[in-house]
């Protein structure tokens, strides 16, 4: 079961430092639009959508990654002080009954938008944008699987801390 899990992180670990890369892109993107409008006087829509698809992507695809690292959100007044063995129990109800379902029904919801966007290679944003709305739309399925990866990960890895915490 560990292997499995190392597998899987290995996935979101690739994926995330490849998001690294995309925030260095993106801030260079920015830094050319800035000086390509206040410098130079010329805007360009596509670039300014070019931000907002490294945006997109960078949350999009590296929300697995900060799952990962546990570098999400937490608000844990009560869990920070409770035993290994009850976290990994409310990590475990968490994956389950919380992370999966919410990931699988935003998966099929969002299914066919993304069909119907591919089926018609959706075009841009706005006039002179970047021809591929599909490619942005596509990040959420993405999203939902990237995370559900991670969250198999993770409860692999709490079934391991309660066979631990019960010896």
């Amino acid at each position: 079961m560990d292997k499995l899990a190392g597998a899987l992180e290995r996935i979101n670990f690739a994926i995330g430092h490849v998001m690294c890369w995309a925030a260095l892109g993106m801030l260079l993107l920015q830094f050319g639009i800035v000086l390509l409008r206040y410098v130079f006087g010329y805007s360009f829509i596509f670039l300014d959508e070019g931000v907002l698809y490294f945006h997109a992507a960078i949350f999009m695809l590296g929300a697995g990654y900060t799952f990962l690292v546990n570098a999400h959100v937490r608000v844990d007044i009560f869990y920070a002080k409770m035993t290994e063995r009850r976290q990994a129990w409310i990590d475990l109800f968490g994956h389950l009954f919380l992370l999966a379902p919410a990931l699988v029904v935003l998966l099929i919801y969002s299914w066919p938008t993304v069909t119907r966007s591919w089926a018609i290679l959706e075009g841009p944003i706005s006039v002179g944008g970047i021809p591929a709305s599909f490619l942005l739309k596509s990040l959420i399925p993405a999203y939902c699987v990237l995370l559900l990866i991670q969250g198999l990960a993770a409860l692999f890895r709490d079934i391991l801390r309660l066979k631990v915490a019960t010896k």
